[in-house]
C-alpha cells in the first residue's frame, strides 16, 4: 500500500505519485517577517518537516522550500512604527523566527528564498501575464484579470461574483473587483528600499505573485505538494494558482495540502490564566516567549499530536497534558540506561542516518537480534501500525498512538524480566535494543531527536544535591517509621512538580 494525500483541489485523499518517479517537491508559504513568529507560524514547518523525514524514510528524495516573504504592506508599516528600516526589521524577524526553528527540530528546509532577492523573476511572470492579456496595467499599477481564467475559484471553490472586497480593495481602475494587484505602484512617501524598477515605474510586488515567483524559480513550473495553513486557500493560493498557470500554462501543484489553524481553547485554560488579558496574550503568543517556557521537543510533540488537518487547540492544560505523555517515553529511556548501562539515545544514534542524506533501511528490522519472540512481535505491530497511519494522509496522531503502544509494551518487558533487580546480558540487549529502536521510530517524524530529561533549575547541580539531601533525609524517616513526616516530604515536593520514584535499587526524583 503507499502513501495517500488529502488534496484541498479535488477534496479527497488521492495515491502519491510524484510527477517525478523517486523525487519530490514542497513548497511551503513561510511567514512574513514583519512581527515575532507567534505558534501557528510553528505549525506548517513542524508538520511538513516530518512528512519530509517520512518521505526521505520511503525513499524519496525530497526538496523542500520555504520561502520568507521580506517585501510587504505590513513591514512598511512596522518598521515606519518602530522607526526602522523595513530591510532591518526583516532581517531582525526572520533570525528570530529561524532560532525558533532550530529549537523546533525543523531541519529539512532546503531553499529559504526571500521574495527581495526575487523581483527578476517576478517581473518575468507578470510580462507573461500582460503578453497574454491577462494582466494589465493600470496606473503604475499591474493587475490579473480574473475574468480572463475559466479556473478561477477552483481551490476555493468560489465564483467570481464572491470576489469582491477581499484583500485588494475595488477601485475605479480595475476592469473588475475581483482582480488583484501583481504590482503595486510605489508612493512618494514610502521608503527608497521598497521602490524597486520595473516597465512600469517603480514599485514592489503584491502578495501571490511573490510565491509564484519563488515556487517555480526552485521547483519548476510544475511540482508535487504546495502546503500551507486553511487560512491561505482564499485568496492567497487561489490567486497563486490563477497566475501561475496562466503564465506558464502548466498545472502549478498537484496536490495542495492545508493544515488546521491553532486557536486558544478558553475552556480548558487554568483559572490563573482566564482573565481577557491573559487569553489575548495566549493568543499573540511568540515563539521566543513559548520556547523560554517550554522545550522545543514538547511544543513539536503538542503540534504533531493532532492530525494536520484538524484544528490545534493550544491551552496550558493541553501542553500539559503532552508533557506528561512525553515524561512516559522519557522514564522509560533512563530506565533502560539504569539498568542496561548505556544510552539507548547513543545505540539509536549508531544506527540513524541523517534524515537530508538518507533513508533509515534497516528500521523495519530494527529488533531482528532481540531474544524475546514478544518483544520482537510487539515491535512489528507497533512498526506496521506507525507506517499504515502516515501513509494515511500522514497521520502523525495515529502515529504517536503506535509509539505510546510500543512503549507499553518494552516496560512490560523489563518488568517480567525483573531488570530492575539485574538480569543477563543478552535480557540487558533486547531491552536497550528495543528502546533504540521506540527512538529511531519516533525521529521518522522529528521526535528524540537528542536526549531531553534534564533536572530541575539549571545551577551546575546544586538542585540534585539538595534533592540528594531530601531523598538521604527520606530514607532515614522511614527507617525510624516515621513513615507521617517521610509522605509529607514527597507530599510538598510532588506540589511543587517534583516527583520521587522508589525503585528497587533507590529512589530517584525528576521535574514535572
Amino acid at each position: 500500500m503507499g502513501i495517500t494525500i488529502y488534496n484541498t483541489l479535488t477534496r479527497k485523499k488521492e495515491p502519491f505519485v510524484p510527477i517525478t518517479p523517486g523525487k519530490v517537491g514542497i513548497y511551503l508559504c513561510g511567514p512574513t517577517v514583519y512581527k515575532p513568529s507567534h505558534i501557528g507560524h510553528a505549525v506548517g514547518p513542524i508538520i511538513f518537516d516530518a512528512i519530509k523525514r517520512y518521505l526521505v524514510f520511503r525513499g524519496f528524495e525530497v526538496n523542500w522550500v520555504v520561502n520568507i516573504t521580506d517585501v510587504d504592506d505590513k513591514l512598511i508599516i512596522e518598521a515606519a512604527e518602530q522607526n526602522t528600516t523595513m530591510s532591518e526589521l526583516a532581517e531582525r524577524i526572520t533570525a528570530d523566527y529561524l532560532k525558533a526553528m532550530d529549537t523546533l527540530y525543523v531541519q529539512g528546509v532546503d531553499i529559504r528564498p526571500k521574495a527581495s532577492e526575487h523581483i527578476g523573476d517576478i517581473i518575468d511572470i507578470i510580462n507573461k501575464l500582460i503578453k497574454k492579456d491577462i494582466a494589465y496595467p493600470s496606473g503604475g499599477d499591474v493587475y490579473f484579470d480574473v475574468s480572463k481564467d475559466d479556473d478561477y475559484g477552483k481551490l476555493s471553490n468560489r465564483n467570481l461574483e464572491d470576489q469582491a472586497g477581499q484583500r485588494d480593495l475595488q477601485s475605479a481602475e480595475k476592469r473588475n473587483p475581483g482582480d488583484f494587484a501583481l504590482w503595486k505602484n510605489a508612493k512618494e512617501e514610502e521608503p527608497d528600499e521598497v521602490k524597486f524598477d520595473s516597465p512600469w515605474g517603480k514599485g514592489r510586488p503584491g502578495w501571490h505573485i511573490e510565491c509564484s515567483a519563488m515556487a517555480s524559480r526552485y521547483l519548476g513550473d510544475t511540482f508535487d505538494i504546495h502546503g500551507g495553513g486553511m487560512d491561505l486557500i482564499f485568496p492567497h493560493h487561489e490567486n497563486e494558482i490563477a497566475q501561475s498557470e496562466c503564465a506558464s500554462g502548466e498545472t502549478f501543484s498537484k496536490y495542495w495540502m492545508h493544515h488546521g489553524l491553532t486557536r486558544v481553547n478558553t475552556k480548558k485554560i487554568s483559572k490563573s490564566d482566564a482573565s481577557p488579558e491573559m487569553q489575548a496574550a495566549l493568543s499573540k503568543m511568540t515563539l521566543h516567549n513559548l520556547l523560554d517556557e517550554y522545550p522545543g521537543e514538547l511544543i513539536r510533540f503538542f503540534i504533531l499530536s493532532t492530525q494536520y488537518r484538524r484544528p490545534i487547540e493550544y491551552s496550558t492544560q493541553e501542553i500539559e497534558s503532552k508533557r506528561k505523555g512525553l515524561e512516559t517515553f522519557y522514564r522509560l529511556f533512563e530506565r533502560a540506561e539504569r539498568v542496561c548501562g548505556i544510552s539507548p539515545y547513543e545505540t539509536a544514534d549508531a544506527n540513524t542516518p541523517n534524515p537530508n542524506e538518507g533513508p533509515d533501511k534497516d528500521l523495519a528490522g530494527a529488533c531482528a537480534d532481540v531474544a524475546d519472540t514478544s518483544l520482537t512481535e510487539s515491535w512489528s505491530v507497533a512498526f506496521e501500525a506507525f507506517t499504515k497511519a502516515m501513509d494515511d494522509d500522514f497521520n502523525t496522531a495515529g502515529a504517536i498512538a503506535s509509539l505510546f503502544d510500543f512503549a507499553g509494551r518494552v516496560n512490560a518487558f523489563i518488568e517480567k524480566s525483573g531488570l530492575d533487580k539485574g538480569g543477563s546480558d543478552q535480557v540487558k540487549r533486547d531491552a536497550i535494543t528495543a528502546s533504540a529502536a521506540l527512538i529511531r521510530l519516533a525521529r521518522l517524524i522529528g521526535v528524540f531527536i537528542e536526549p531531553q530529561v534534564k533536572k530541575a533549575g539549571s545551577d551546575d547541580g546544586l538542585t540534585d544535591k539538595a534533592m540528594q539531601v531530601l531523598i538521604e533525609v527520606r530514607k532515614h524517616l522511614k527507617k525510624k517509621k516515621d513513615f507521617e513526616t517521610a509522605d509529607l516530604i514527597r507530599d510538598s515536593l510532588t506540589r511543587s512538580g517534583i516527583t520521587l520514584e522508589d525503585r528497587p535499587d533507590g529512589t530517584v526524583w525528576r521535574a514535572e
